[in-house]
């Protein structure tokens, strides 16, 4: 699942790209990807609309136009946004396209058909994606040692669980909660409110070093992104611990292990993430 890292990635290939386009008219093949207003009524409204700026929240991409208007996008599990040349054959499982000024296609495809659009009015008011129940940004500086402690530090949950909460902290998942973990020395299953000052202050320090180290690694160029068809995250190489279950730990060489927290398979090193 895209997480902030290659959310971001997203944002920086593409809204450069499509901002100044038109939006000429809309194939929705699936509209119920459309969240909110209905389909119909979301392609009409963003018809003749001409893009702006895009931005990332959490998760989230915000495409705004130039009337005030902007889109929201969840790309959830397997989501996948492109700008293709019109005669590019389309990706399997493409729902949504967006046919531009340019001659150009802004695609949307999704394998398992989780994500979801919202079209947000100018001035109106925006309950429906939930976007403005998430926390802090993690790159902010905001996201500091005393924010972590205040507002996770009597939890009894695992620190794991914790950093996964949307509404404390937008953009973590599975993937960077563990390399966050790992390079803080935290186990995943310790409980929030176990731990100490020193250790919320690595923990701070951590969060933004390792989500900008794979923002870095995650870097492509449009001409890239398309031959990949917008697939290609580049930080998998790089990942010290996700997913690498019986590897050895690249500090300690200690076999790395997996283990379930709050529903969530974690991999963690033993040695150096004591409990």
């Amino acid at each position: 699942m895209p997480e902030l890292p290659e959310v971001e990635a997203v944002k920086r290939v593409l809204g450069p790209q499509i901002q100044g386009l038109t939006i000429q008219n809309i194939l929705a093949g699936r509209p119920e990807i459309i969240e909110h207003p209905a389909a119909d009524v979301f392609c009409r409204r963003l018809t003749g609309q001409t893009f702006g700026r895009m931005e990332r929240r959490g998760k989230f991409l915000l495409l705004w136009l130039e009337s005030g208007d902007h889109m929201v996008l969840h790309l959830r599990m397997t989501g996948c946004l492109l700008l293709a040349p019109a005669d590019m054959p389309e990706e399997k499982h493409t729902h949504l396209v967006f046919r531009l000024s340019s001659g150009k296609e802004l695609r949307f495809s999704d394998t398992r058909r989780f994500g979801r659009f919202w079209l947000i009015a100018s001035g109106e008011a925006e309950p429906y994606s939930g976007v403005e129940k998430l926390g802090i940004e993690p790159l902010s500086s905001e996201c500091n040692a005393e924010y972590l402690r205040t507002h996770l530090e009597k939890r009894r949950k695992a620190v794991k669980e914790c950093l996964l909460d949307q509404s404390v902290v937008a953009g973590i998942g599975n993937i960077y909660s563990d390399e966050i973990l790992f390079a803080a020395r935290l186990h995943p299953a310790r409980p929030a409110n176990s731990l100490t000052g020193d250790e919320w202050a690595r923990l701070a320090a951590v969060i933004p070093e390792r989500l900008s180290y794979f923002i870095e690694k995650n870097e492509t160029t449009p001409e890239e992104y398309l031959e990949a068809k917008g697939r290609d995250y580049r930080n998998t190489p790089f990942l010290q611990v996700y997913g690498k279950e019986g590897e050895p730990c690249p500090v300690c060489g200690e076999s790395l292990r997996r283990m379930v927290v709050g529903g969530r398979g974690s991999t963690f090193c033993p040695n150096c993430q004591k409990g």
